[in-house]
């Protein structure tokens, strides 16, 4: 969004009859921390891993499930991860899944099992059959696809669904404006309420429901309607929301949220920026519904997470004050010196990973006072 250094960050709005309270959770990229923060957007807890926390979520039980910084492995290929860990609520792991083609995103089953997102090299055949794309001058033409593996409580892989083997390399095509190193670069992985996979795919500008059991796709939608898109969840009303993140869209860059109705292909709900160039996240990003009908908008390459009702007002607003990487004056690095949130959850009052523990802000004063 062009924001210089002197623009506000930390709660920029609180409507407290309108949004829905809670704790809301955010991790910087590149960065070590997650925290915790309530309505006032003041930090009531943290977590701290010295590998990185690159996105995380809580469990039932007051422990986070996070993904760790990029291993050497996944350099080049956004998303990266060295593993998953499971922090107790003072930051020691308790569990922990090692992988260096780890990425993105990962799931805790209610059977105690996890499912992630791996990343796997196709057969060169197999690669030189993708449309769409471009190689880099110079690059090795190698072509990865993705996995989705489920981990037991042990660390052992007790399944794995391979998406090549599922699509058709000549209708299944890259966009021609990214890279060929990746053929659909999956971004999220959720469960639907039958235990089916939710899972994006960036690279191909498409969402689709996986059958566990037969391995195939039941509904894909999304060439033509969405571009790049992030995080797709369904709600209780059987619809998709999702972050559209727009990036390479004909015509104006802009970033949406839409509900897509699975049954129509049509979108029931929309909520686009005035003027729509005003909101805008070129990757990242998500979005959640919260009980009272409003959404959790995380804008996340600026570091913005926001709620709106379902009319579109804007009922809370925070501009993540932590940075990491190179200041300016130092030379930046890729992502320069950045504030970027890959996701963020919202979280009720009365959750239990919330019983028993201490969530009083003055607890991190300094730490609220600096970026007040």
């Amino acid at each position: 969004m062009g924001w210089s250094r002197h623009h506000k960050n930390g709660l920029i709005h609180h409507s407290i009859m309108r949004s829905y309270a809670g704790y809301t959770l955010t991790a910087t990229r590149g960065g070590n921390y997650a925290n915790l923060l309530d309505m006032e957007g003041q930090v009531c807890h943290r977590w701290y891993c010295p590998e990185g926390i690159g996105y995380s979520y809580l469990l039932p039980n007051g422990n986070l499930l996070a993904r760790t910084g990029a291993a050497p492995e996944g350099q080049g290929m956004g998303g990266s991860s060295k593993s998953i860990v499971e922090l107790d609520w003072d930051g020691n792991v308790v569990w922990e899944f090692r992988g260096p083609l780890l990425h993105h995103d990962f799931h805790r089953t209610e059977s105690g099992s996890t499912i992630a997102l791996i990343w796997n090299k196709l057969d060169q055949t197999l690669a030189d059959l993708v449309g769409g794309g471009f190689y880099e001058d110079g690059s090795n033409p190698e072509m990865f696809g993705d996995s989705v593996v489920e981990i037991s409580s042990t660390g052992k892989i007790m399944n794995t669904w391979n998406a090549w083997e599922h699509l058709d390399p000549a209708t299944d095509v890259i966009c021609p404006l990214e890279n060929r190193k990746e053929w659909t670069h999956a971004n999220s992985l959720n469960l639907t309420p039958d235990g089916d996979f939710l899972i994006s795919f960036r690279q191909t500008s498409t969402i689709g429901i996986v059958d566990r059991e037969t391995g195939d796709f039941t509904w894909k939608w999304g060439p033509g309607d969405i571009s790049h898109q992030h995080h797709p969840t369904m709600l209780d009303n059987g619809n998709i929301l999702l972050f559209d993140n727009g990036a390479h869209r004909r015509g104006m860059n802009f970033s949406r949220v839409i509900e897509v109705d699975p049954k129509a292909n049509e979108i029931a709900w929309e909520y686009q920026g005035d003027p729509p160039l005003s909101f805008y996240s070129y990757n990242i990003s998500s979005a959640e519904r919260q009980p009272n009908g409003n959404t959790l908008i995380c804008e996340g390459a600026p570091g913005r997470v926001f709620e709106v009702t379902p009319s579109g007002d804007i009922v809370w607003e925070y501009v993540s004050p932590f940075f990491v990487g190179n200041p300016p004056t130092a030379g930046g690095s890729r992502f320069g010196y950045a504030n970027a949130v890959f996701r963020a959850h919202r979280y009720a009052e009365n959750h239990p990973a919330f019983n028993g523990k201490d969530l009083d802000p003055d607890n991190y004063g300094n730490l609220n006072r600096l970026y007040r």
